[in-house]
This record gives structure tokens, sequence and C-alpha cells, in this order.
């Protein structure tokens, strides 16, 4: 059943909650993605299955969450899950961030250390929209942007156009993790497609050599794309999760 939840910021988050024991995990979902996603519901059934407590959750101006999607920016969606974190969780937990959920998390960690008992980064898309969109634009679209406060993008994974916003690129560059020390005291294990055509190998080559920490791995999977959501990627995403919680 979907329950909701106000931030300090006055936001109505949509959730599941599934009960156990720990350390839970939070399911961080990507850009415009929502919490009825493959992967989400895939681990929750895999949380319930083994007793496991597990929280999936829709940002502000997601899935059934509050809000219009132009209107947020990666500071409010990592408001909305630290919020989450706070309020719906106990105890250490591991972070799953998939695509940008992969910078929220890391974003979280920064914030919430104490809290957080490994990570799991899925084609993860730290500063995205300064190393991907930004640095992509056309001179034309950069003015656009300034100029117009914003330009649409073609989505393959929708018919309607993503709006991209001066204020989701500027406040971007108030939450870049590549740029200073990324301390990550806890294991990390990211998993990338080979054939990911929204998150080249080359981020998470870079996430890999810039993280500091002792347990840090990459998986590449030859041939897998940006979704990571086949029948072959999924018990990858699981395994990656007991490798962290076994010890």
């Amino acid at each position: 059943m979907t329950e909701y939840l106000t931030t300090p910021q006055g936001r109505r988050i949509a959730y599941h909650r599934t009960q156990g024991a720990g350390p839970g995990v939070v399911f961080l979902g990507g850009f415009r993605s929502d919490m009825t996603g493959t992967k989400a519901q895939y681990l929750e059934d895999w949380a319930r299955a083994r007793g496991r407590a597990f929280l999936r959750f829709d940002y502000s101006g997601h899935g059934q969450s509050s809000g219009d999607f132009p209107d947020g920016c990666i500071g409010d969606w990592a408001a909305d899950a630290r919020a989450a974190l706070d309020a719906l969780t106990t105890g250490r937990q591991v972070l799953v961030g998939s695509s940008m959920g992969g910078w929220i998390a890391l974003l979280l960690a920064r914030a919430r250390p104490e809290r957080v008992a490994g990570l799991v980064g899925i084609a993860a898309a730290p500063d995205f929209t300064e190393d991907g969109m930004w640095a992509e634009f056309s001179e034309q679209q950069r003015r656009a942007l300034m100029e117009v406060g914003q330009v649409a993008q073609p989505s393959e994974y929708s018919d309607e156009p993503y709006i991209i916003t001066r204020r989701l690129i500027e406040d971007g560059r108030a939450h870049l993790v590549l740029r200073a020390a990324l301390p990550l005291p806890f294991p990390v294990r990211l998993l990338q497609g080979t054939a990911d055509k929204d998150v080249p190998v080359s981020v998470a080559l870079r996430l890999l050599e810039h993280a500091e920490g002792d347990d840090i791995r990459l998986t590449l999977v030859k041939g897998a794309d940006h979704r990571f959501s086949t029948p072959e990627c999924l018990p990858l995403i699981e395994a990656a999760i007991e490798d962290i919680t076994a010890g």
C-alpha cells in the first residue's frame, strides 16, 4: 500500500515500506523514473522473501509524489531522500542508487555516513547535469537555457521530451561529488553495463578512481544497457547487496 511522508520542506513523498531485519535496503531511482520500476519491485520481492527491511519511494515531481518534475532539482531530490532515510528507516542502511539515484546515494552517504552500511551503484550518474547535460549542450542550447530558463531534450524512454531547466543545471553545480574528496568508508559495489548509452563506462571508472575507501569494487557487464533490468542483470544487484551485508 502506498503511504505518504511530508518532508520538512512541505513536499508529499509517496513510499512503500517493507518491515524486516537490518541493515535495511533503500532504493533510489533515476531521473524521471519512479518506484514502480523493475529493479525497485524486484528488490522489494527479494527483501520480503528474506525478511529484510526495504524502502522504495518517489522523489517530488516523480511518480505519485507531489510537485511537477520541471520544478525539481538535485538538491530537492537529495533532501527528499534524506527525509525518507531519517523518518522511515532505523539503523544502518544499504543505499541502492540507479543512474541519478547513484548520485543521490553519494550525497546521502556524505550527509549521513553513520547511517550507511554500504552502497550499490547501478549505472551511477554522479554530476550528470554538469558533465553530461551542460557539457554536451550546443552554444545555442546554453544561451536558450540561460535566457529562456529551459530547453527540451528528446528521450528514448518517453514520447515526451525532458525539460531541462536552468535551475536544474545551476543547482547541480552546488551538489557535485567528483570535484572534492569523496570518502566512502563502507563497502561499495558499482555495477555498469558496457552497452550503456546514457552513462558511459568512463563515468564508472572515474567514480571508482575518485572515491576514497578500502572496499570499493566495479563490475562491468558486457552488453548490459542502462536499464540493467534483464533477468541476467537483476541477480547481480541482489548479489551485490548480499555481498555487502554478509560481513
